[in-house]
């Protein structure tokens, strides 16, 4: 019997064509120019401090940028910041957290099934939701920011450095899940990692970050 998908794929949406950016400039950086489409991943990678996550941001409009990016043919523009971040969810390398447990961050999925059943895949018992957040390790608010954005079913994924405080196993159960996920519902995603072999695990293609622009990796 065929395994059921971990999350339920919303209503299908017409025209999805995914997100577009078309000379995309920030901080002096740009511009930048790719598409990446419903259920594709494409891998980010460069030297630290070349402006990977200041990319990420500027695709989130969370800092200011020049050149267009697009969902599905519709710009950023006409979305007001709230509505186009949930559409568009950047996962940091470091999670923010607003309240003192767990539980608060997921009130109205927390007895959901597909939220028990993504907690359990990723290594956790339903008691996570009464810890308090400073418990938690790097790893584990890793693991629950994941959670925490993919039940809200957004359009494109950006991660930065999704898996940098993971042990190798669990590395590779968060890449198979997040696999699975992207495929199911269309999500498009951006994954930023030094981790080169990691992105032509994940990814279909791989670019270098420089300054002026992508320069395109090969499986060497």
């Amino acid at each position: 019997m065929k395994e059921a998908p971990l999350l339920s794929p919303s209503p299908e949406r017409a025209e999805n064509s995914g997100l577009s950016l078309s000379h995309m400039s920030f901080l002096g950086n740009g511009p930048y120019s790719v598409n990446v489409k419903p259920g594709e991943c494409i891998g980010l990678t460069g030297t630290s401090g070349i402006g990977k996550t200041q990319l990420l941001r500027a695709i989130a409009d969370v800092i200011v940028h020049g050149g267009n990016c697009s969902l599905d043919g519709e710009p950023c523009s006409s979305f007001s910041p709230p509505v186009w971040r949930k559409m568009v969810a950047m996962i940091p390398a470091e999670s923010f957290w607003w309240h003192d447990t767990v539980g608060a961050h997921f009130e109205d999925t927390s007895q959901r099934p597909e939220f028990l059943n993504l907690i359990e895949k990723l290594g956790f018992s339903s008691d996570i939701v009464g810890w308090q957040i400073s418990r938690l390790s790097t790893g584990e608010r890793q693991r629950l920011s994941l959670i925490r954005t993919l039940i809200q079913r957004p359009r494109v994924l950006l991660l930065d450095e999704p898996t940098s405080a993971l042990d190798i196993k669990m590395v590779m159960i968060v890449e198979e899940i997040l696999a699975a996920i992207c495929d199911s519902l269309q999500i498009s995603c951006l994954w930023v990692s030094h981790d080169i072999e990691q992105l032509f695990r994940v990814a279909g293609k791989v670019y270098r970050v420089e300054k002026t622009g992508f320069t395109e990796e090969s499986d060497a």
